[in-house]
């Protein structure tokens, strides 16, 4: 199965001081081994901002290369502001790029790796399936 993997690991994965194992990383490592990663636009924009230097920068992008960008549809964004809706009407807040996540992963059946807890709030309201950390 397909996984989109959120800014929030990717983060993990990129920090000069790493713990000795994390298991998001170690399961993003998997992932990625596997062939399972997908990448958003949305998201590689969140991961590469920010950077001081541009040489890191460069050093950075070209590891994402490796990661095309999902093609993103029309639907997927309509639905994104359908799931925002519905959780603000339960009174549930996340990022948009986290709704966009949550679409284009119901819409294609894949799931989501995040270590993020707009995540698990957004779950309780609609349903999106979380990749397992092991």
């Amino acid at each position: 199965m397909k996984v989109i993997v959120d800014t929030s690991v990717w983060s993990l994965a990129f920090r000069r001081q790493k713990p000795a194992e994390d298991r998001w990383v170690s399961s993003l490592r998997k992932l990625v081994q596997q062939g399972q990663v997908v990448m958003l636009g949305p998201v590689r924009q969140e991961v590469l901002s920010g950077i001081r230097h541009q040489h890191q920068f460069e050093k950075l992008r070209e590891i994402l290369s490796a990661f095309p960008d999902l093609e993103l549809s029309t639907k997927d964004f309509e639905l994104a502001a359908q799931l925002c809706n519905r959780c603000i009407a339960k009174g549930v807040q996340a990022a948009h790029t986290d709704f966009l996540i949550a679409a284009a992963a119901k819409n294609r059946g894949y799931s989501v790796l995040s270590t993020d807890k707009d995540f698990e709030n957004i779950a309780k309201i609609i349903p999106v399936r979380r990749h397992a950390v092991r």
